[in-house]
């Protein structure tokens, strides 16, 4: 029996929606958030999972995700990454972590339903 090679992580960003749920340290009167995250995985459905799983054990409800790829990915795509958030990034590879950079609330008349 042969061992598989390990694939290599990466970090990938993710964009979550997050819904409101009792004692989520949202703040009052916000409907839910958008969470910038920067994940990591073998692949970006493993970033993803890991993800989930770690808000909800924060007490939060996820929705829905968006996954915006790695930072070669972004590049490609014209998306340009400062030094913050690459060393966000650098974090979360060096942690196998989640890394939420940032948080927006969002509130009645916010969304565009």
């Amino acid at each position: 029996m042969t061992d598989k090679p390990k694939r290599p992580h990466q970090i990938y960003t993710l964009l979550v929606e997050v819904g409101r749920k009792p004692d989520d340290g949202l703040p009052e009167g916000a409907t839910g958030a958008g969470l910038m995250c920067y994940a990591s995985g073998v692949d970006e459905a493993e970033a993803v999972r890991e993800t989930v799983t770690v808000l909800k054990q924060a007490g939060l409800a996820p929705l829905d995700v968006t996954g915006y790829g790695t930072a070669e990915e972004r590049r490609a795509q014209g998306h340009e990454i400062d030094a913050e958030e690459a060393a966000l990034m650098d974090r979360a590879l060096a942690e196998n972590a989640v890394i939420v950079a940032q948080m927006e609330p969002f509130f009645d008349g916010d969304e565009d339903d």
